[in-house]
């Protein structure tokens, strides 16, 4: 049987990855910083999860945690990171560069074969753009942000640092899903307040909001890590559904707020500008993991861009492997269900 191990495995998608990992009979140790996660609990239950304490930033933790009861590892999911539009730079580049560095050394050492690194399509910039392939796009962090800046940096070491056979970069763009504490969550914030969905600028809602599904995010992380045709590559884990942002906030909307109705208005993007600077120039200097309140500066540009990025290497890994794309429907269904538990309906 083999082994994977797993930073980050108790965030969203680190849990998935973790649980995908377990669904093919792999071996999982798990990687956990401050706390766990009520899926991996559940995993661990079953005695098909191991937990290992450890800091991503600190070279000797993760090295004893690698030689944990003297398991050889055949591939490393890298997780773990600050995925987050507001914070200090020195934060991003502490967990989000020198925990790359600090794996690759030990991936090295220990003889690990596949170093699975998940990214994001932020690394192109936030930008119009028209379904382009990963290979026709350049990598470029615009407006400036630590986050996506140090992810680039990142990917460009594992590129020097290791052969084309012992690599695979997986960049998903806005993640969604059951347990979805961050994106889902910050959109019902605002609209439990907001009397309206505001966009800004000559979209007016319009743009695509390139949604994966966090199901397909751990999909591609295992097979990232299993085909050979996946080795060397770099490919975005985006839906194939083309969804509006408006559409996905109406979504959101529908479900977690379904005695709500809502309209759409469309400010000058200068207006948001002005707005997001303020509140991205407070928390960051309170080094904030999410803004004090939306928008940001970064989640602005974010919203109010076309980000239309293809996802033919996925589906191309995919149709290798046997597998499907989780719809927009059934990711839907599922977020319903689950709504309908907690509400006891």
């Amino acid at each position: 049987m083999k082994n994977v191990f797993i930073t980050g495995a108790a965030g969203f998608i680190g849990s998935y990855v973790a649980e995908e990992f377990v669904r093919q009979n792999w071996c999982v140790t798990a990687l956990i910083h401050r706390q766990k996660s009520e899926k991996l609990e559940s995993l661990a239950g079953n005695g098909k999860v191991k937990f290992i304490n450890g800091d991503i930033s600190d070279f000797e933790s993760l090295h004893r945690a690698l030689i944990f009861h003297g398991i050889k590892f055949d591939a490393i999911i890298h997780c773990a990171g600050r995925a987050s539009d507001v914070g200090w730079k020195k934060e991003f580049q502490r967990t989000n560069l020198y925990s790359v560095r600090y794996l690759i050394k030990l991936t090295k050492e220990l003889d690990i074969e596949r170093f699975v690194f998940v990214s994001t399509t932020d690394v192109y910039g936030l930008r119009d753009f028209n379904c382009e392939a990963e290979d026709d796009l350049k990598l470029k962090a615009c407006p400036k942000n630590p986050y996506p800046e140090f992810k680039i940096l990142a990917e460009q070491y594992i590129k020097r640092e290791l052969p084309k056979e012992r690599f695979t970069i997986i960049r998903p763009a806005q993640v969604w899903g059951v347990g979805d504490t961050t994106l889902t969550a910050r959109i019902v914030d605002y609209l439990k307040w907001s009397p309206w969905i505001v966009h800004f600028g000559k979209w007016r809602g319009k743009n695509r909001w390139p949604l994966a599904h966090v199901r397909n995010v751990a999909a591609a992380a295992y097979l990232a890590a299993t085909l050979t045709e996946a080795s060397g590559q770099a490919f975005n884990i985006v839906d194939s559904e083309h969804t509006s942002i408006d559409g996905f906030y109406r979504i959101i909307a529908r479900i977690y707020l379904p005695d709500k109705r809502f309209k759409s208005i469309t400010l000058p993007f200068w207006i948001g500008y002005m707005v997001g600077a303020a509140v991205s120039g407070m928390s960051n200097l309170l080094n904030l993991q999410v803004p004090f309140m939306d928008p940001s500066l970064y989640a602005l540009y974010a919203v109010s861009r076309n980000l239309d990025f293809s996802n033919k290497k996925l589906l191309m890994i995919l149709e290798k492997s046997g597998r499907k794309m989780i719809s927009l429907e059934e990711g839907i269904h599922e977020l319903e269900h689950a709504q309908q538990v907690i509400s006891g309906s």
